[in-house]
């Protein structure tokens, strides 16, 4: 049964367009590694979250993502952002928490990600003309992911190279049925 609303259609369309932009910025070592160059498989589509695969065996990868509902400041020029939870059975590295926030960060920046009262904290890690944020302590990743299932929205505030403080405003609707979907795909 074709889905005909159109809301999610555009949202599934805009989601789909801005990973093909995110995947050409990756560095050329980091396609190589990954299987990123193979084209990403749309697993489902859940409200504010989709959910992708891509590559095979050991470089196999499935992640949901979302783009922000809301960023900040409004009109500056930046690629663009999503929140990500991946999973990569070859590393046996399930629901890893990261942002992409459309930017290279200030070096030695953090970034605060809250989901309700919540706060979590991520390093940052630039690569080329792309920036990234993973979780600083580990033991934290767990808690991140109930927040992610059990909030509604994450507010992800980071500093840009140039000193732009940015926040972006993720929905977490679908979020829990997105990873669902990731980790059956991976076998995770």
């Amino acid at each position: 049964m074709k889905d005909r609303d159109p809301t999610r259609q555009r949202r599934c369309k805009r989601l789909y367009a801005c990973l093909l932009i995110v995947l050409g910025c990756l560095p050329a070592s980091a396609k190589s590694r990954s299987g990123v160059g193979d084209r990403p498989v749309v697993l489902g589509v859940y409200k504010d979250w989709s959910a992708y695969s891509r590559g095979d065996g050991d470089r196999r990868v499935c992640y949901a993502l979302s783009a922000p509902k809301a960023k900040e400041p409004a009109g500056i020029r930046r690629d663009p952002a999503y929140f990500l939870v991946n999973d990569w059975p070859g590393r046996q590295s399930k629901a890893e928490a990261e942002v992409v926030p459309g930017y290279t960060y200030k070096e030695g920046s953090t970034v605060t990600v809250q989901i309700g009262t919540d706060k979590f904290i991520f390093f940052t890690k630039n690569e080329g003309r792309a920036g990234g944020a993973w979780v600083l302590n580990p033991a934290d990743q767990e808690h991140l992911l109930r927040a992610l299932r059990s909030g509604i929205t994450a507010v992800v505030t980071g500093t840009s190279k140039r000193g732009t403080n940015t926040k972006d405003v993720y929905g977490l609707s679908g979020v829990g049925e997105a990873m669902n979907r990731i980790h059956d795909a991976c076998g995770m």
